[in-house]
């Protein structure tokens, strides 16, 4: 008997229990339900605003939009890419960075040294920090006129050139600068990478291609990985106008290094000018960028100009190449912290670190090339000095100054190869010392000795004569 009884309790409090658990699962599902309800209510409220409505129109209107042949505002190419328009705005902006930046400053006044080797030449008397693309066109208009020789000088400041080319073919060249300028209404921008009608990248300097063609290659089968610094280098790079023609020439026939280029250079017995004090025939170096680019450690797994100065960014649920042409420090995480991990501080530093030293050895070159300059314009005054000794520090000289000059004239201060601009920094000083010493001997009866260069020998050990396993 109290067996059964124990036996019914049991059986109704299972029966009390799974009742009660039914009600607390009702119970959760209706809250579920009404959770969700109010979330759905919520998601066709926000989706019916009119920020979102915008936002969908704005994403769906670029398709309908189109973009004329030498259409150079780009505020027209703004209505169809939106948000490439707004990070291409950011160009505006004016900071400085520790050795560059967009913020125009006299690079006399921070640099005393380049007025001594720059003398006798228009840099001598005004050399600028550029502002930046978007001022491209309102600096150059600003410079001394003295500076402005030809139509050549805005090649590369104008989104009109695709249309003043077709004007006026290669006598653009030598057109007025002061008509061309008034030609122009719109600073570099989407048309002179872009094509209107596909968005593809494109070559639209003469100057590239033909530097291609010299050298047996074809540009138009260029990856588009290689075309993101390919079109940079229609402008980032070293260049001079042809003697007569003013026509824009990249002197890359025998390389795109600068003992190549120099090489060309004194093939062609060019220069820019001759130097008041020293006599020397110099050369002029044009921020060379994407040549010192070339063989560096990034550019060899090949990262691209666009990879760090146009990094990919998110806006919204879009990611777009951020149209903002700046330096990688004004934006690490996006430029460096795709490859590297790092902190943002540490990459930073890193970077400083390598631009410092390169500071460090650039201003001890310009020191050096400086007293080569004084040297031999000194020595120069003896009537009785030897001229076959002043020739031969004047080609020195020549050749010192380019070195030191190709890097300061570049915009990374050396971080694009810091192996080759550390390197060309180096042989500019001993060029620059040698120079000094042929002066010196050019008024003295002693000639002063070559410095000593003994062959390395290699030294076998041991270990090297054991067999390998």
């Amino acid at each position: 008997m109290q067996q059964k009884q124990l036996i019914s309790m049991i059986l109704h409090r299972m029966r009390k229990t799974r009742s009660k658990a039914a009600e607390n699962i009702s119970s959760v599902l209706n809250v579920k339900t009404s959770i969700l309800l109010v979330w759905s209510a919520l998601f066709v409220a926000v989706s019916l605003s009119p920020g979102c409505t915008s936002q969908s129109k704005r994403q769906m209107e670029p398709q309908n939009i189109e973009i004329g042949e030498f259409e150079a505002d780009p505020a027209v190419w703004g209505k169809r890419y939106p948000d490439h328009y707004d990070s291409y705005l950011k160009n505006n902006q004016i900071s400085r960075t520790e050795y560059g930046g967009s913020d125009k400053y006299s690079k006399l006044e921070r640099e005393p040294l380049l007025k001594i080797l720059f003398n006798g030449y228009s840099f001598s008397k005004e050399y600028n920090e550029d502002r930046g693309h978007t001022y491209a066109l309102e600096d150059i208009r600003m410079i001394d006129p003295a500076r402005k020789s030809a139509g050549t000088c805005i090649t590369c400041k104008t989104a009109n050139f695709k249309e003043l080319y077709q004007k006026y073919g290669e006598t653009y060249y030598t057109q007025p600068i002061t008509q061309l300028l008034e030609e122009s209404k719109h600073p570099t921008n989407c048309i002179d990478c872009h094509d209107p009608k596909t968005n593809e990248l494109v070559i639209t300097r003469p100057a590239l291609k033909e530097a291609f063609e010299r050298q047996g290659r074809d540009i138009t089968k260029a990856s588009r990985a290689e075309m993101r610094s390919l079109v940079c280098a229609q402008c980032h790079v070293e260049y001079y106008f042809a003697p007569g023609t003013k026509k824009l020439v990249f002197p890359w026939d025998k390389g795109v290094k600068a003992d190549q280029i120099y090489s060309y250079y004194e093939e062609i017995n060019f220069s820019d000018w001759t130097h008041p004090d020293s006599k020397t025939p110099l050369l002029k170096a044009q921020h060379p960028d994407w040549q010192l680019f070339q063989g560096s450690t990034h550019q060899e797994n090949n990262v691209s100009c666009a990879d760090c100065h146009m990094p990919y960014v998110r806006v919204g649920s879009s990611k777009i190449s951020s149209h903002w042409w700046t330096s990688p420090l004004k934006q690490i995480s996006d430029s460096c912290g795709t490859c590297h991990r790092q902190s943002e501080d540490y990459l930073k530093d890193r970077i400083l670190y390598t631009q410092r030293r390169v500071y460090d050895q650039m201003k001890k070159a310009e020191q050096a090339v400086a007293g080569a300059i004084a040297s031999i314009g000194e020595t120069s005054k003896n009537p009785a000095a030897n001229v076959a000794k002043l020739d031969e520090a004047r080609k020195l000289h020549r050749q010192a100054q380019w070195y030191v000059d190709y890097i300061s004239s570049e915009n990374s201060m050396g971080f694009h190869n810091p192996q080759e601009a550390l390197r060309l920094l180096s042989e500019s000083q001993r060029l620059a010392g040698e120079s000094r010493v042929r002066a010196l001997e050019s008024v003295s009866a002693v000639s002063l000795p070559p410095l000593p260069n003994p062959e390395p020998q290699m030294i076998t050990t041991e270990e090297d004569k054991s067999p390998k396993k």
